[in-house]
């Protein structure tokens, strides 16, 4: 057995000529032990290794000193302790130098990027998939801006998310990597580890920004005058490459005709142009000097009632027999009248002009999209380069337009995007040519005013947008509450919408959530702020007491048919020798039924007391309304009458004394009737 003295000399010697130990981890993320021959002393019979950073200390013994010593940690990521231990007789003794080690975290199994919904132009969500039992710091994330490599650091991850808001609209973000980064601090010395790169590069791009200013003008030009500007107007043309909508050719016969004639037309014919902005500013300006206009010389469209040649030679082969053109006996075919074929009216040539400015920088973008729908249907859809801020097409049918003007974005390795930001405007063009423009502003100050207990007015403020009409929709938010067969209501459970001002048919006691809208032609505006209606109930009526003895009664009622509640509250009103006071109390609370006529049993009365009864409805709304007050009754109970059969001994129990006690009646007369022998 080693002195203590001797021992500690030993050990004091074994740190100074231990220097060799080393600790490290391997590609395999293990720790690595190593023992060199100056760590080996004489009189040692064991050397172990004792880690720290697991739940518990492990100590792991060297079996072979001439190989190293492998550790599988439990955490990766996590910084770790080894302490070199030395075996003296048959223990072991305390770490006699330790060593720090940081172990390297896994890498990302998964990542994925999506838009950030707030600002999808610039904002990204990363969400990465650690692995488990991994402890990182930061994140490491690289890609490819345009030519160059950039990386961030980035350690505010919640549950694996982040948000990132600082990248450029419109940009191809290529080979985005994640490398999770593990740092500790031993001894004012940073340790950082930084995990491998295995999951698959991601590319992103961002939604460029919009086009900026996008402004339209309709123009409404004759026959004759559309053919003049599309020969005179050459950069109209060349705007109109990107579809493939010819315009109506002029007939050769115009071309015959002199010059003096076609420079007069010119003068006299001029189109109509009507402007507007996505503001819904629409402007008509009439630059015509002269309305008259020339008859034409030829008609584009032919004569529903003249024959063409080659129905004139049809009509002859199938000819009718002469003999049978005038058979109208009864049964006949021949006795229907032909019907005229009446040809719909042709829209007058409308040409529409879109312009708009590029998008705010630093947007990257190729191009834009232009998409015209007609009745919800796409009917065009056209791509411009980034250097073209026009485009012109020609509208030659009637009905409700969207158009759309999106900044398109398809440079690079990813895919292709175009602008989220609703920048399309809407507009209605009628069989005759007019032009109404979609309303942006919602109604604003609406109101209402009960007229009775079914009806009311609704009232709104002026618009400063043109509309030809209004609608008001009624929904009723107590029809569906009650049960089926608790259901009172029978309009506006669902949703109806009238031109009229004046709300009809509304049941007493319901709820109802009125909306306005402009309308022009068949545009919509946004709904107003919904306003609520609350009809307050009939109350009930009829109320009626019928005695059952001193201490009960019934009480029955009516109610009218048309009114909608939920249920009935039934109170009383009665001096309580208890508290010594009146008061109104809630005796029965009774469900809303279909039955026009209730009933109820009140028992527990006092006898020879003035009671007053008072039945109130409750309806369905949030807040719930009470009505009515004025629906009472009032009513004095019995008093109890003795009888022979009673004696007085009963009379001087306790129980009927404490009943008779709680009568208000001055006294208490006895009879008796009959005679006795003396």
């Amino acid at each position: 057995m080693l002195s203590p003295l001797l021992l500690t000399v030993l050990l004091l010697g074994s740190v100074q000529t231990s220097t060799a130990f080393q600790v490290s981890t391997n590609q395999e993320g293990l720790i690595v032990a190593t023992l060199e021959n100056a760590d080996l002393q004489d009189n040692i019979t064991a050397y172990a290794v004792q880690v720290s950073g697991e739940p518990r200390l492990v100590l792991v013994p060297f079996i072979n000193t001439s190989e190293p010593l492998l550790f599988n940690a439990s955490f990766h990521g996590l910084c770790y302790t080894v302490g070199l231990l030395v075996k003296l007789g048959q223990s072991w003794s305390r770490p006699i130098r330790s060593i720090a080690v940081l172990t390297k975290p896994l890498p990302v199994r998964a990542a994925y990027i999506s838009d950030y919904k707030e600002a999808p132009e610039t904002g990204v969500v990363f969400d990465i998939d650690p692995p488990i039992r991994t402890v990182f710091s930061r994140v490491n994330i690289s890609y490819t801006e345009g030519q160059e490599r950039r990386s961030m650091l980035y350690k505010d991850f919640y549950k694996g998310k982040t948000v990132f808001k600082h990248w450029l609209p419109g940009m191809c973000y290529r080979n985005i990597t994640f490398q999770l980064i593990s740092e500790a601090t031993v001894f004012q010395t940073s340790l950082i580890t930084l995990s491998d790169i295995t999951h698959t590069p991601l590319h992103h791009r961002t939604v460029p920004y919009p086009p900026l200013n996008i402004s339209h003008k309709i123009i409404a030009l004759n026959q004759r005058a559309a053919g003049e500007f599309h020969s005179k107007e050459g950069g109209w043309q060349s705007s109109r490459q990107a579809r493939d909508v010819p315009l109506m050719e002029e007939p050769q016969e115009q071309e015959t005709q002199p010059e003096e004639e076609i420079v007069s037309n010119e003068e006299e014919t001029t189109p109509q142009v009507f402007f507007s902005t996505t503001q819904n500013v629409t402007e008509r300006v009439n630059v015509s000097r002269n309305q008259t206009e020339e008859p034409e010389a030829q008609s584009y469209w032919l004569n529903p009632t003249e024959i063409s040649p080659a129905d004139r030679d049809e009509e002859f082969v199938n000819a009718v027999v002469s003999d049978y053109e005038d058979s109208n006996e009864p049964g006949s075919a021949m006795a229907v009248p032909t019907e005229v074929l009446v040809l719909a009216t042709k829209l007058p040539p409308i040409l529409l002009e879109l312009r708009w400015l590029p998008p705010r920088p630093p947007t990257s973008y190729d191009g834009f999209n232009v998409y015209i729908y007609r009745d919800g249907n796409s009917t065009e859809t056209a791509t411009v380069d980034e250097n073209t801020h026009e485009f012109f097409t020609e509208l030659t049918e009637p009905g409700t337009y969207r158009v759309q003007v999106t900044t398109l974005s398809s440079s690079g390795d990813c895919e292709a995007r175009e602008s989220s930001a609703d920048t399309g405007f809407t507009f209605y063009l009628s069989p005759t040519g007019e032009l109404l423009e979609e309303l942006r502003e919602r109604p604003q100050g609406v109101n209402f005013r009960l007229l009775d207990s079914s009806t009311a007015a609704v009232s709104w403020a002026p618009s400063s947008q043109n509309h030809n009409g209004s609608l008001v929709s009624v929904l009723s938010t107590t029809c569906l509450k009650p049960s089926l067969s608790q259901r009172m209501e029978n309009t506006y459970c669902s949703e109806e919408n009238s031109t009229s001002d004046v709300i009809s048919n509304l049941t007493p006691g319901a709820q109802y959530r009125v909306v306005v809208y402009h309308t022009n032609g068949p545009l919509i505006s946004p709904p107003s702020e919904p306003v609520i209606i609350d009809i307050e109930p009939t109350g009930v009526r009829e109320l009626t007491v019928y005695p059952l003895s001193p201490t009960a009664v019934i009480l029955s009622w009516q109610r009218p048919y048309h009114v909608a509640f939920r249920k009935y509250i039934l109170q009383t009103f009665f001096f309580n020798p208890v508290t010594l006071a009146s008061e109104w109390t809630t005796y029965y609370e009774i469900a809303a039924t279909a039955s026009v006529i209730a009933t109820v049993r009140v028992t527990d009365l006092l006898p020879a007391w003035y009671y007053n009864f008072r039945v109130s409805m409750v309806t369905w709304g949030d807040p719930p309304l009470t009505c009515c007050d004025s629906s009472t009754v009032n009513f004095v109970t019995g008093t109890y009458q003795g009888s022979l059969t009673r004696s007085l001994q009963e009379l001087k129990s306790h129980n009927v004394l404490l009943e008779l006690c709680k009568h208000r009646q001055m006294h208490l007369r006895l009879t008796s009737v009959g005679s006795a022998p003396c």
